[in-house]
């Protein structure tokens, strides 16, 4: 099943929904405002982006979201330091849509040529 981390408001967030609606793809969305990802939840996207990323670091980077208003208390920290910070702020911090197949395949962002290989 696909989960589709993100806010309401997000129109990625929504795009991505269409995305998976149109091609009866299940999803389950889940929205950051009501309930975050949990430590599990967080650490397999971000192993899975390590994965297509090049590295923790690249990944927890490519996480971030550059354009959120929230973005200054994050851009000058430690790597060792901008996880912990991401976590605790997922709704502020994270770039959205998160989307999620199963714990070795995650997107952030909008990233549909490899959505479409999802079934």
């Amino acid at each position: 099943m696909i989960q589709i981390f993100g806010t309401n408001k997000s129109f990625d967030c929504k795009t991505a929904q269409r995305f998976f609606k149109e091609r009866r793809i299940p999803f389950q969305f889940v929205d950051l405002k009501e309930k975050e990802m949990s430590a599990g939840e967080f650490d397999s996207v971000v192993m899975a982006m390590a994965r297509t990323e090049g590295g923790r670091d690249a990944a927890i980077d490519a996480m971030i979201d550059k354009k959120a208003k929230d973005y200054a208390s994050i851009a000058y920290l430690d790597d060792s330091e901008k996880e912990e910070k991401l976590f605790e702020n997922q709704a502020k911090l994270l770039k959205q849509p998160v989307c999620r197949n199963g714990k070795n395949e995650a997107t952030v962002g909008i990233c549909q040529k490899i959505w479409e290989s999802w079934k």
